[in-house]
């Protein structure tokens, strides 16, 4: 699962997961409510069926609504959602950003 605002960083990260062949199929979603919504199968993402849970999770750091920090804690808290693996992504140059991450 992919949280991104920017289409092209988004057809960049479906290429090298396509290219890498490790068969991920990449769900995204527009912002960080979303994202908890369809970790905790919510509204919309309800349904198994069409909103498997995720493999991989490679949350942006600055998403509207809730941040990928937020995102990160909430995972961390839950018994299922802390063992999908997280790749965090961000813009941000700031080292506070990347050491939060990985608390």
């Amino acid at each position: 699962m992919r949280r991104d605002y920017d289409p092209a960083d988004r057809e960049l990260t479906r290429r090298a997961l396509r290219d890498s062949g490790v068969g991920i199929d990449l769900r995204v979603v527009p912002n960080g409510e979303a994202a908890l919504d369809y970790l905790y199968r919510r509204g919309e993402f309800a349904d198994s069926t069409h909103a498997p849970r995720p493999d991989l999770a490679l949350p942006d750091l600055n998403m509207p609504r809730i941040d990928g920090r937020q995102v990160l804690q909430e995972m961390r808290g839950h018994r299922e959602l802390r063992r999908i693996p997280v790749v965090v992504l961000t813009a941000s140059q700031h080292d506070e950003d990347v050491i939060h991450s990985y608390l």
